[in-house]
């Protein structure tokens, strides 16, 4: 396989675990999130080191990583690169685990410093595959964000549980129960004081006397989207508050 075409792999693998995206809602944090069941790479490890936005991860996005991963800041800078630089990003990838790019680039360095001499990208091909790729034992000191067999090998386990074996709670019929009530009327008070809190409206407590939760809850959980799972219709009822929250400020603004 061409050495463009194989990282043009790892982005599309790097997209299609980001493509396995599932929203949840976190009670302790009050907040939505997103879940990931990857195949190729450590997802979590990628948010964390990388600038991403989750709510639109495209294939270019992807590129832009796998690029970033092997030392360019863009993929359109590494694809235009010579034919022994982009076999360079190529062992570069496969050997993240031995060496990171940071670590190579400051490696040449010592050797162009102590020797005087400045290399071509033929010979810094040579002398990677002479001292990291073909060479075992070893290991950097960063993170390979490529996943283990033994990481998808539990990845696949974790995703073969059987659904009855899984804690998801669905809500089948309405009214909801006292104690589904009570718990959304809890989760609408609390983002309604912080909505109204932020939009620092001038009449704040005109607009609490119109705030209803038991009325705002059973307009957002209608019967039509039965059954539904717990956490997301709460997170429904956290995500559609600020509409609510600017539809009562408007009322009375209007009544000034």
């Amino acid at each position: 396989m061409e050495t463009i075409n194989y990282l043009k792999l790892q982005a599309k693998n790097l997209h299609k675990d980001f493509k396995t995206q599932k929203p949840y809602f976190d009670l302790s944090l009050n907040d939505n999130f997103f879940d990931y069941t990857p195949k190729f790479f450590d997802v979590n490890a990628i948010l964390n080191d990388f600038v991403i936005n989750e709510n639109r991860f495209t294939l270019m996005n992807a590129q832009h990583i796998i690029a970033k991963m092997v030392g360019y800041e863009k993929w359109t800078e590494m694809i235009n690169s010579s034919i022994h630089e982009l076999e360079l990003a190529k062992l570069l990838f496969d050997n993240m685990h031995k060496i990171r790019h940071e670590e190579w680039k400051f490696y040449i360095f010592e050797i162009e410093q102590e020797n005087d001499i400045i290399l071509d990208d033929e010979d810094k091909l040579d002398i990677f595959k002479t001292v990291f790729a073909d060479v075992d034992g070893h290991e950097n000191d960063g993170y390979d964000y490529r996943l283990s067999k033994a990481e998808k090998s539990s990845i696949e386990k974790r995703n073969k549980t059987p659904k009855k074996m899984k804690s998801k709670i669905e809500i089948t019929s309405l009214p909801l129960t006292k104690a589904d009530r009570d718990e959304f009327i809890k989760v609408a008070n609390k983002k309604f004081k912080i909505t109204l809190d932020s939009i620092e409206h001038s009449h704040p407590e005109l607009v609490r006397n119109l705030w209803n939760p038991e009325q705002y809850i059973d307009e957002t959980i209608k019967p039509e989207m039965l059954p539904i799972d717990r956490d997301y219709a709460i997170s429904l009822v956290d995500a559609f508050l600020i509409h609510k929250v600017l539809e009562l400020a408007n009322h009375v603004d209007m009544q000034d």
